[in-house]
């Protein structure tokens, strides 16, 4: 049995696999001996120590001991025992364990939301981010250039956040952050953090050149919002239909519009930064018509007024008077007036004889609105055959036909009226 206990004491040493582990991984110890139980007639105990303090997971039968992970922390002086159930006890030589640490590499600093925009009164997120990097972190969040400390924690993690719970526009700014597992620190690029307002309702002024504005004044729309992250984009608006728009970083936007009878009514603009649109108030542009204007539509509304009533009983008169003034003409006074146009035979017939006619024509223009009639009259002077010798030059009786044509000048249309008269 002493025997036994001497080639125990002899044969019992300890090792580790890896011999130099890495931070946050798993390492195996094992206390190894030449001499097995059998041999020693006897059931044997192992425990494992570090500095000193036996480790937490105890002792038990197995030469083994699987440490899940390790820290640096748990760097230091390994040993381990082997003891009978008559309390024998005997310890390996100590060796030293250093758990390596990786440093921290990489680091960067991220936004939520992203792109570092953010609304005003909205959270902001931010990450600072590590690649690699073992054991306990320490993370510091910065302000500006000058780099005012708004955080520090230290947490085994890769990542950490900081929040701003409602940002104001005093917290558009640069920002940055580090990282450090005792290597020394990380530091990560500048982020720049814009805080960006909604725009107010913009107002829309319409500069005039005096009191009253009249066809031909240019008139200038001005549409601006006092509030809101430019850029903004200006919309202007008559009777809700888009007159135009323009982008402006500051001071508002303007339209100029060059006016005409048909530009009087309601106008508005809008304001859009991308983060809701705003409208203005309406405002009602009153074109004012010229006296001498007032006066030519007045009258000539007057006038087309009484055409349109009178017209009709004004050219039954008139052709009543031709008619009436042409039948009084004799007829050898006929050819001491020659015609305008070229004399044409007549369509109508009044007796067998042959026809000797006298065409006169003359030309009336009538206005009716926007119709021009043109009032055209012939007349065909009709002679009793020659084969009546008793019939004497003052007998003759003379015939006067009139033929009326109204036409319409502005459609093209055609009237073609007859009056018939024996003289």
């Amino acid at each position: 049995m002493l025997l036994g206990l001497v080639l125990l004491l002899c044969a019992l040493h300890l090792t580790a696999r890896p011999s130099w582990p890495l931070e946050g991984r798993s390492m195996t110890l094992t206390c190894e001996t030449e001499a097995t139980s059998q041999q020693l007639d006897d059931q044997l105990q192992f425990c494992f120590f570090r500095d000193d303090q036996a480790l937490d997971l105890g002792c038990g039968s197995d030469p083994v001991l699987q440490v899940p992970t390790v820290w640096r922390k748990d760097s230091g002086s390994y040993w381990c025992e082997a003891k009978t159930s008559a309390q024998k006890v005997t310890r390996s030589p100590r060796i030293q364990i250093q758990v390596q640490g990786v440093p921290v590499w990489n680091v960067s600093l991220e936004t939520q939301p992203p792109e570092g925009q953010v609304q005003k009164g909205k959270k902001l997120v931010l990450i600072c981010l590590a690649t690699q990097g073992t054991g306990h972190i320490t993370f510091s969040w910065y302000k500006g250039a000058l780099g005012l400390n708004l955080e520090t924690k230290t947490q085994r993690s890769l990542s950490a956040n900081f929040e701003i719970p409602r940002v104001t526009e005093s917290d558009s700014e640069k920002y940055y952050c580090t990282a450090d597992n005792g290597y020394g620190p990380s530091v990560s690029e500048l982020v720049s953090i814009t805080v960006r307002s909604p725009v107010s309702r913009p107002i829309l002024t319409l500069k005039v050149p005096g009191a009253q504005v009249f066809p031909g004044d240019m008139v200038e729309l001005h549409c601006e919002a006092h509030g809101g992250s430019p850029p903004i984009l200006y919309q202007f608006y008559r009777e809700n239909v888009t007159l135009g728009s323009s982008s402006a970083p500051s001071g508002g936007a303007s339209f100029n519009l060059s006016l005409t009878m048909e530009h009087s009514g309601n106008y508005s603009c809008e304001a859009d930064n991308g983060l809701g649109a705003q409208h203005s108030e309406v405002v009602t542009l009153n074109i004012t018509v010229p006296v001498e204007d007032r006066e030519e539509l007045l009258t000539s509304g007057i006038l087309e007024g009484l055409l349109g009533v009178l017209g009709p009983t004004i050219m039954a008169l008139f052709c009543c008077w031709l008619k009436k003034k042409i039948g009084r003409r004799p007829a050898r006074d006929l050819p001491r007036s020659p015609p305008r146009p070229v004399p044409q035979a007549s369509n109508y017939v009044n007796s067998a004889a042959p026809l000797q006619g006298q065409s006169v024509y003359e030309n009336v223009n009538v206005v009716s609105g926007d119709e021009i009639y043109s009032l055209v009259y012939h007349t065909q002077q009709e002679r009793q055959a020659a084969a009546n010798p008793l019939r004497t030059h003052t007998e003759d009786q003379d015939a006067s036909a009139i033929y009326f044509r109204l036409k319409n000048t502005s459609d093209t249309s055609v009237t073609d009226v007859d009056y018939e008269d024996a003289m």
